[in-house]
């Protein structure tokens, strides 16, 4: 190993270990850590359940009529990308 290549790659375990160890050092942190994390978890969730439905599974009835609608949709998208550019 070159010496810059043993510099980054200490700099970067000193950079672990300096979070590593204040995660380490928390008393009252890991428990909101906890709370932050659930919450995310939940809140995820409940968008995608409600605010992003699975439109292909519900418009096409198999794999093959949703790969063909992404294809023509994305052959769609980057033909009119290409048009606004050219103007």
């Amino acid at each position: 190993m070159s010496e810059f290549s043993t510099y980054i790659s200490r700099l970067g375990r000193r950079g672990i270990d300096l979070y590593v160890d204040g995660f380490r050092s928390m008393t009252i942190g890991k428990s909101l850590w906890l709370i932050i994390i659930i919450k995310l978890i939940v809140i995820f969730f409940v968008l995608k359940l409600f605010f992003f439905p699975d439109l292909l599974q519900r418009d096409y009835d198999n794999d093959e009529d949703r790969a063909n609608a992404v294809r023509a949709r994305l052959i769609e998208n980057s033909t009119s990308s290409n048009i606004n550019q050219n103007q």
